[in-house]
């Protein structure tokens, strides 16, 4: 019978996630209070584990249950399921334990060599561990297969059917519509933003930004925020939804919008339909689409006037030194101020898909062997001075500045643009569903919005494509023309500039 089937093989699949999010808890350890000298131990820790889950899931009885239930199951989520397991069941098969094991034995290692490198300076320390994980993912994506490009392989694993010359043509044309913007802003009048990078007292960074997460709506009777060296949110279960920031004390953005930031990746997790929890349906559908939910929250929320018109008097009061002088008007300008920078998580909204585009040519260049990992620092630097206009005085400002490659998540940077590119579509939307979120914003009220992300995104999990829920809720497919029509909106206003 098809349901005994279908509970069979829920049954195995919540096997297989339990051991998974025990290995995610692992890896959030090391990244906040796992101590240095237990690096090793915990790179065997997390190959165990994650060993283990493979054979688990790539098991030949989970294939011959896959196989009795294909065009019997009525249940939409129930049908997703068949659906979203058979595509990770055929790419995992196409993995060994072996292989497995050497990823997560040689990302555990990484992660600890580029936190070193990163505090001392020291490209040289983590450039072995680079070319290890490089050389890994060269494999991967040959065990994998392609068509064109290695690269296709691997960022089919964050944004699913999506190929390089794809993302690459899209850069390209969004290229050459963001440079006009940004030199038309480079001549204008610049906000001042020297009062940004006061002192900011640490703790009242961090307990303002819970404050703002708990008004987005995150519970923290299902969540924490800690600290670690680069930002990231992680998901256990829909009931345990964690993420970190990471405070300076004179520079107020970096930690409150890395707040926000992560929140909005947590918030997609948290809203997850429990009924999916403990299956591969409970995650976020593609990373393009988590980063919507967290570029959403970070700028276009968190960025808006109507935002800062509710939270700025408490951001005031609670910076009285740095603030208490500063005009709600001028605040707002001076963190919506574009100006080229080296370090991608603080950049502002219009430049920042300059860093995107240098990474993914980068590690499009590591994957295709036209590049090696020593001469990374090189190629980087070359590329922000093309781009940017700037070259980083340390690694630890440039190559070195982003997580991302040392956790083996290459082919991961481009969803940072096509999420961005998502998230005014479905603001969009909303606010024509929504009516006056502006008003809404202004009275502290974001309950509407994220009942509507709710309802309209985040439930499904994986249950829809990313595809599937623009088009259901945009009317149409992945587009850049609302985010470039919303830049030269915001900017042209604040700038006073035609763009």
């Amino acid at each position: 019978m098809p349901t005994d089937r279908l509970t069979d093989l829920k049954n195995r699949l919540a096997l297989v996630q339990d051991l998974r999010a025990s290995a995610a808890v692992l890896e959030w350890d090391q990244e906040t209070y796992m101590p240095p000298g237990a690096a090793e131990a915990r790179a065997h820790q997390l190959a165990t584990l994650k060993t283990l889950a493979h054979r688990r899931f790539t098991d030949e009885s989970v294939g011959a249950l896959l196989d009795g239930l294909d065009g019997l199951v009525e249940d939409e989520f129930d049908r997703a399921l068949v659906r979203v397991t058979r595509r990770d069941f055929e790419r995992a098969t196409k993995l060994s334990a072996d292989l497995v094991a050497r990823l997560a034995r040689a990302k555990a290692r990484a992660l600890e060599a580029w936190k070193r490198a990163r505090q001392n300076d020291d490209f040289a320390h983590f450039a072995p561990h680079l070319r290890e994980i490089v050389d890994l993912s060269i494999e991967q994506a040959e065990a994998l297969g392609y068509e064109r490009r290695r690269y296709d392989a691997l960022l089919d694993e964050y944004e699913p059917e999506a190929t390089w010359a794809e993302v690459d043509a899209a850069f390209r044309d969004l290229r050459a519509e963001l440079v006009p913007i940004v030199q038309a802003l480079a001549e204008a009048d610049p906000p001042d933003d020297a009062f940004l990078h006061r002192p900011y007292d640490p703790e009242r960074q961090w307990n303002l930004g819970l404050d703002v997460l708990r008004a987005f709506g995150y519970d923290f009777a299902r969540g924490r925020q800690d600290r670690s060296a680069h930002p990231f949110s992680t998901a256990f279960s829909v009931d345990d939804v964690r993420v970190t920031t990471r405070i300076a004390p004179d520079f107020f953005p970096t930690g409150f919008f890395g707040t926000l930031h992560e929140g909005g990746h947590a918030l997609y997790e948290q809203g997850i339909d429990p009924a999916l929890d403990r299956t591969p349906l409970a995650s976020g559908t593609s990373l393009g689409m988590h980063e919507s939910q967290s570029r959403l929250w970070e700028n276009l929320v968190g960025r808006s006037r109507p935002f800062w018109r509710w939270a700025y008097p408490a951001v005031q009061e609670a910076f009285p030194d740095a603030l208490g002088g500063v005009a709600e008007e001028a605040f707002y300008r001076a963190i919506n101020r574009v100006q080229p920078s080296l370090i991608r998580v603080e950049a502002d909204e219009v430049t920042y898909h300059l860093h995107v585009m240098l990474r993914f040519e980068i590690e499009s260049a590591l994957l295709d062997g036209s590049l090696d990992a020593a001469d990374v620092p090189a190629a980087w630097n070359a590329a922000m001075e093309e781009y940017l206009g700037l070259t980083p005085e340390t690694d630890a400002d440039g190559c070195l500045q982003d997580i991302h490659w040392a956790l083996g998540a290459i082919g991961y940077f481009p969803t940072y643009t096509l999420g961005t590119l998502m998230s005014v579509q479905l603001f969009d939307a909303a606010k024509r569903d929504l009516g006056d979120l502006n008003g809404q914003f202004e009275r502290g009220e974001f309950g509407p919005l994220l009942g509507w992300l709710r309802a309209h995104v985040h439930r499904f999990g994986r249950a829809r494509s990313a595809s599937e829920i623009l088009e259901e809720t945009t009317g149409g497919p992945l587009d850049a023309g609302p985010w470039l029509a919303y830049v030269r909106e915001k900017f042209g206003a604040i700038y006073e500039a035609s763009l």
